[in-house]
């Protein structure tokens, strides 16, 4: 078992150099370029070059430029090159790029209701969270629409646990942390006043070196990110807890989209519904193989008893009837949950 997270570890740990070897790959620039598209579209992440999520969506732009005969192509701008979600979603109104790539924090910025993909303790598991998908997709991209934007496809982020200096195994634990509060999250905010965490609000750049000075000691961000973040070097238990299902999206300026011809349209929506799925596979994957790297590397999993995961869960349930009506309809909440326990019933789960 040692070797096999050691070659997790190995896998994972090399990413670094990748990414390193992908931005001087970036500078010769890419092969499918030598014809300058008649649609362009420019997108924004933060995702480095070298990652997983950078080489499908380079991918991606190949297939749709030999589809379309060149006429449709993409140009990415990794690793936070145009400033944070907010900086890209205020370019892409101003039509200086045409897409990005948006976690859940920027998506609330442009509809708020699509937070509620990201309540806690709501997704027991990767199936559920495609059963809420399947049941508030065609509301979500309608929303977005509505606001000037196109949805390319959907980018899990993944389940998000609790990463502490100190073992946090009950509510009262947690209450007594430094916790960090992703700056100008307004849903994780409720969930950490509900539990009863003061919580300190940084942004995200801003953890790993408030990690080193002590001014955290606890934050929420998946396996994966705990890893390629390097948090895991100031961090030393992880609470064997899923808090929520993060999630991301690729966003499209709806306008430029409109431009293209209906019969592109379609080629760019086949090419993403592959690319995304593949995309969702790996990242559920790198999570999995990220844990068992972490664990290898220095951090303890804290299991929690079933009343403290009872209290957990109670905790989450208040959080959704709270923010209904604020950040979402009641009916929103009540189509997710309907959806949930049938799912549940037919897997013969408690509901």
């Amino acid at each position: 078992m040692r070797g096999v997270r050691s070659r997790h570890l190995f896998r994972l740990t090399v990413l670094s150099a990748v990414i390193v070897l992908g931005m001087v790959l970036l500078s010769l620039g890419h092969p499918a370029a030598a014809k300058r598209p008649q649609h362009l579209f420019k997108v924004a992440t933060i995702a480095p070059q070298g990652s997983t999520w950078m080489k499908l969506m380079e991918e991606m732009d190949t297939r749709v430029r030999e589809e379309t005969g060149g006429e449709v192509g993409f140009r990415f701008y990794p690793g936070g090159q145009q400033g944070s979600d907010l900086d890209v979603l205020r370019k892409i109104r101003s039509n200086q790029i045409q897409g990005g790539g948006i976690a859940g924090v920027g998506l609330g910025q442009i509809e708020p209701a699509l937070r509620i993909m990201e309540l806690p303790f709501m997704f027991r598991t990767v199936e559920e969270v495609e059963v809420g998908h399947e049941a508030l997709d065609p509301i979500f991209e309608q929303r977005l629409r509505e606001r000037g934007f196109h949805l390319l496809g959907w980018a899990e982020i993944g389940f998000v646990y609790l990463f502490s200096q100190q073992p946090v195994r009950t509510v009262a634990d947690l209450q007594a942390q430094r916790m960090w509060l992703w700056e100008g999250d307004p849903l994780a905010q409720a969930l950490l006043e509900e539990i009863g965490v003061s919580p300190i609000p940084l942004n995200i750049i801003d953890v790993l070196t408030s990690l080193q000075t002590g001014i955290v000691n606890t934050v929420y961000v998946t396996p994966y990110g705990c890893l390629s973040l390097q948090w895991f070097t100031r961090l030393q238990y992880m609470t064997d807890l899923r808090l929520t299902h993060s999630i991301g999206a690729v966003v499209l300026s709806a306008s430029a989209f409109d431009r293209v011809s209906p019969e592109h349209q379609a080629m760019i929506t086949r090419i993403a519904d592959d690319t995304f799925a593949r995309l969702n596979q790996a990242t559920r994957r790198q999570n999995e193989e990220s844990i068992a790297a972490v664990v290898e590397a220095r951090i303890e999993r804290v299991e929690l008893t079933a009343s403290t995961i009872t209290n957990f869960n109670a905790i989450g349930r208040r959080v959704w009837q709270s923010l209904a009506g604020e950040l979402y309809e009641p009916e929103l909440l009540d189509r997710l949950t309907a959806a949930l326990a049938e799912a549940r019933a037919e897997q013969g789960a408690p509901r």
